[in-house]
């Protein structure tokens, strides 16, 4: 059952490529490149590169590199459906530049373990278990020092080159929420740090813009109630502290809709001091909320929706000893049934359901105030109106169980 209703997912991805790839030139020319940042939902590689070979070993890579690669997942995340979708390579690291790798095509800052608040600020809140250092203003200090040989590469200014790329920033704040709630930090001091990560996400969107940026999607944070770490880890025997209709921790995701509610609102802001700019939010939450809702609709397995694939022990096969990686922890036998890949982090099957909804949501599209490649604004419209319908009849119709 659930490798028909993978197929049915798999299907539309590529019905949706086909249009990008053939029938629809909006979408094969609308970016040139792709520009991410961010944590470990967007990492392909550069926390493996500055920790070593060790990090994140087999199983993870197993489903589509079938070796690992840094990606925190079986397979590959969000930001790669992008980038195939608008007919891009895979990003690279930006630490791989040593290796090599063409970045003509974009590149990659986003590090596992990054926070959005900066280290020196993070102490003030009296947090001090952060593992890296390679916060978003790093990240943006790297951006800055690739764009001058980046705008040689491509033999264009620096302006000209970054109006037809697409910049993804973030998640940002899941690791400043997760080191703040490991340190014993209460809800009070919890929604002051989301403050602090919503000002400095709005100063990252900024800082592009300012750099040239002009089409930036900003996703909010995955439901951290419905993880099988914060499940195992906070286990409650009062019913009420989960959602009936999920199974999930009430309180982390109230924390993380409280998150996307001032990041939302930030963002409106954001749109109206910079008018010749495209600002949109991708609601990763609400996305996934829903298949956490009715999970064999979307073609998971229902009974373990909210159990991690690779792990052991517990409700949840999650224990923080014994995690994935480590000696003699396997994976399930068919990822693309589950959602959670290791406790934390999700399988390939969610990122690419997470992708296809993005797309057809029309987030990646620009902005008529700055639409200046000369392509027909009604082919765009009819491409994203048709990709709508059918994720109305078939992601979320014909995938009933």
């Amino acid at each position: 059952m659930a490798s028909s209703l993978l197929l049915t997912k798999f299907s539309l991805l590529t019905f949706l490529l086909s249009v990008v790839s053939s029938e629809s030139p909006v979408l094969t020319n609308k970016y040139t490149s792709i520009f991410s940042f961010g944590d470990s939902i967007t990492d392909t590689g550069n926390y493996r590169r500055l920790q070593g070979d060790d990090v994140a070993p087999p199983p993870y890579g197993m489903t589509y590199f079938k070796r690992p690669t840094g990606r925190f997942s079986d397979g590959r995340l969000i930001i790669d459906f992008i980038a195939e979708a608008f007919g891009l390579p895979l990003l690279p690291p930006y630490l791989a530049e040593p290796d090599g790798h063409d970045f003509h095509w974009g590149v990659n800052f986003a590090v596992t373990g990054a926070t959005a608040v900066d280290v020196d600020h993070l102490q003030e809140f009296g947090l001090h278990n952060f593992i890296v250092n390679q916060t978003s203003e790093v990240q943006i200090s790297w951006f800055k020092q690739l764009l001058p040989s980046l705008a040689q590469t491509l033999n264009c200014s620096d302006q000209y080159c970054l109006s037809k790329s697409l910049f993804f920033v973030g998640e940002f704040g899941i690791n400043d929420y997760d080191i703040a709630i490991q340190e014993g930090k209460g809800l009070n001091e919890l929604h002051s740090l989301v403050r602090s990560v919503i000002d400095v996400i709005r100063r990252a969107v900024d800082a592009l813009v300012d750099l040239g940026a002009r089409m930036l999607v900003v996703p909010g944070i995955i439901p951290l109630g419905c993880t099988p770490r914060y499940l195992t880890m906070f286990k409650s025997t009062n019913k009420g502290d989960y959602e009936p209709e999920t199974g999930c921790l009430r309180w982390p995701n109230e924390l993380i809709e409280h998150h996307d509610r001032l990041l939302r609102e930030e963002l409106d802001l954001a749109r109206i001091a910079h008018p010749h700019a495209s600002i949109a939010f991708a609601d990763y939450y609400n996305i996934l909320i829903d298949v956490y809702r009715s999970p064999r609709k979307f073609g998971f397995n229902g009974d373990g929706a909210l159990v991690a694939c690779c792990g052991r022990g517990g409700a949840y096969n999650y224990h923080s000893s014994d995690m994935c990686g480590c000696d003699g922890v396997i994976a399930c036998d068919d990822p693309s049934s589950r959602l959670s890949w290791d406790g934390l982090h999700l399988t390939e099957a969610a990122h690419e359901l997470v992708a296809l909804a993005l797309l057809s949501e029309g987030v990646f599209s620009i902005s008529p105030l700055i639409e200046n490649a000369g392509h027909g604004e009604c082919s765009e419209q009819l491409f994203m109106n048709g990709v709508s319908g059918l994720q109305d009849g078939l992601v979320r119709g014909d995938m009933v169980a």
